[in-house]
């Protein structure tokens, strides 16, 4: 008896080793197909051919994923008809693409601003994903590119369907550290924000917390280059919906960190346009005193993205370090 027993054991303790062994390699396996990112420098363009006065101040490296779709063209010619008039301004266009695309690369060329271009393919497994982290293989090499060419100035992710307005780029450049500022037309809120108190950061107002410790959205915020190259491990991970929080947090910021600007989170300068539509949502929430909540709701239903209800809507929520209080 006590003989088949220590059989049962040994096969048992054999089994769980092979399951090890195939886990590990398994995951091995995963991480080097992760960074299997086949990324091509396809041109730079660094001559300013714009008539634009020439001024002393941080230069902004605007990095914009994109792919190629119907819409393509047009997006990129609105955000580059847009950047024309933003001195001091380098733009980094990374395409989906396991080519250089050169229509893009001629298009790029007709605004006459600064501009990188690179070919970042997603890693074919990713493709695969339930849900694709998009946009994520572009954002990698255009910081990798950061990383290897830039020393000082101001980095800002700018998709092509969203929409700016110019103040936004006078308000990031003087980003010490990392700041924050709201996303209009964002999820069943309406917008994406920091919520402020005495001129700091003491939650987010996002409809999506996901326990996340940073909830924004990819344009809610601006990184000086000098503090991002101290983080040389800071890094964006393919894990869609969680592309913020995780680079914000490799970048080992607290809230004191946070710089809001957007006159203290109450103004909105950048939305998330899409070319579908949606109606403005009504969100439960009671009036928020003390807090820069107050003025941005207020804004919000001035500009009709979202009006706010005392006692009927979509459930409001304050997240903060991954939990949330209802509002």
């Amino acid at each position: 008896m006590s003989q088949l027993k220590s059989m049962f054991l040994l096969m048992l303790a054999m089994t769980t080793i092979v399951l090890y062994l195939v886990w590990s390699s398994q995951g091995k396996e995963l991480k080097r197909f992760a960074y299997q990112e086949n990324v091509v420098l396809c041109h730079e363009q660094s001559e300013d051919t714009r008539e634009l006065k020439p001024r002393e101040e941080p230069m902004i490296y605007f990095i914009t994923p994109t792919y190629p779709r119907r819409e393509q063209v047009a997006e990129l010619t609105r955000l580059g008809q847009t950047l024309m008039h933003v001195p001091n301004l380098h733009w980094i266009v990374a395409d989906d693409n396991r080519l250089c695309n050169a229509m893009v690369m001629e298009l790029l060329k007709k605004f006459g601003i600064p501009f990188t271009h690179i070919s970042s393919p997603m890693p074919e497994m990713y493709r695969k994903a339930s849900t694709v982290p998009r946009g994520v293989a572009n954002r990698r090499a255009a910081l990798h590119w950061i990383q290897a060419n830039v020393k000082h100035g101001v980095l800002y992710f700018g998709d092509d369907d969203n929409t700016f307005d110019l103040r936004l780029f006078n308000e990031i450049r003087s980003t010490r550290k990392v700041s924050m500022f709201p996303v209009g037309l964002i999820g069943d809120y309406g917008v994406s924000s920091p919520v402020i108190k005495d001129g700091k950061v003491i939650g987010f107002y996002d409809s999506w917390p996901a326990k996340r410790t940073f909830p924004v959205d990819m344009a809610g915020f601006a990184v000086n280059i000098d503090f991002f190259l101290k983080h040389p491990e800071a890094s964006m991970p393919y894990k869609a919906g969680y592309e913020e929080d995780h680079f914000l947090k490799s970048l080992n910021i607290s809230l004191d960190d946070i710089e809001p600007k957007a006159d203290g989170c109450t103004q909105v300068l950048v939305w998330h346009t899409q070319t579908t539509k949606r109606p403005a949502p009504t969100v439960k929430i009671h009036k928020q005193s003390g807090t820069s909540l107050k003025e941005l709701l207020h804004e919000l239903d001035y500009l009709g993205m979202a009006f706010s209800n005392p006692v009927k809507g979509v459930k409001s929520m304050l997240s903060k370090d991954g939990k949330t209080i209802n509002l």
